[in-house]
């Protein structure tokens, strides 16, 4: 029994840092784990869910409580790393699944890569593109706003290499973004509009997901995870805003004070 326990604790625990590092909502994490743990032999469970952390614990009155701990420091959007988490939850409670069959399918779903990193920068480019033709660009803006996105995409890349931690990385690519719109209009291309291709290729960088994640914790009572996400959502625009406006002050010095 003792083992069984500590197997599921390990699924229960894995499960909720997939969801977690996926973006889920906090209660939408507890609410798996929980469901997880109430298929223990004998011992009650519990969790907490932080922003940063998951704590899960068994009870057991005829042995040692039993803890796990897993420290969450990347979050990014997956929402279908979420569903198939949910789905080998869900398969476990009703019995389809084994508990060693379903960490074995955790385990599968974390290390799976759904999205090579090609696929990822034809992504940027493709919605920095999309977001263009929605406000209205001409075809001279959307060509300028694929170029954009190709630079958005290797700076992305180059400072994911370079181990960027992710302020620092939105500040750099923003910054690229910035200075090649400036770039093109006053050389290539000077027909386009400078606000529209700007404001179109810094679209896959703004925190939106993360923003409306921090309103609905907000709203279920996870105070301290929708604060901590709004704020996150708070920092990386600030960075996206400092690297633009970095970019046009750089600028303007080099074109002489007047171009801007």
């Amino acid at each position: 029994m003792m083992e069984t326990n500590k197997m599921l604790l390990e699924t229960a625990a894995l499960a909720g840092e997939i969801m977690l590092v996926s973006g889920a909502e906090i209660y939408r994490v507890e609410d798996t784990i929980h469901h997880i743990l109430a298929l223990a032999d004998g011992a009650r469970g519990e969790n907490i869910v932080l922003s940063t952390g998951i704590y899960v614990s068994l009870d057991d009155p005829d042995g040692e409580a039993m803890t796990v701990v897993r420290r969450v420091a990347g979050r990014a959007t997956n929402l279908n790393r979420i569903y198939l988490a949910n789905e080998v939850s869900r398969k476990l409670c009703a019995g389809k699944l084994s508990v060693a069959e379903a960490y074995e399918e955790l385990v599968r779903i974390r290390e799976t890569v759904i999205y090579k990193p090609a696929f990822k920068q034809i992504g940027y480019v493709g919605t920095c593109v999309f977001f263009a033709v929605m406000f209205d660009g001409s075809l001279s803006d959307c060509f300028a706003v694929f170029l954009v996105g190709v630079v958005l995409a290797m700076a992305l890349t180059l400072a994911r290499r370079i181990h960027f931690n992710d302020f620092c990385a939105k500040v750099v690519a923003s910054f690229f973004i910035g200075f090649t719109a400036l770039g093109l209009e006053s050389t290539l291309l000077p027909q386009i509009q400078r606000d529209t291709v700007i404001v179109s290729a810094i679209m896959p960088l703004v925190p939106g997901v993360v923003f409306t994640t921090a309103i609905r914790d907000t709203l279920n009572g996870d105070y301290s995870a929708g604060v901590a996400r709004m704020l996150e959502a708070v920092v990386t625009a600030l960075a996206v805003a400092a690297g633009v406006g970095a970019s046009m002050g750089l600028f303007k010095v080099f074109m002489g004070g007047d171009r801007l």
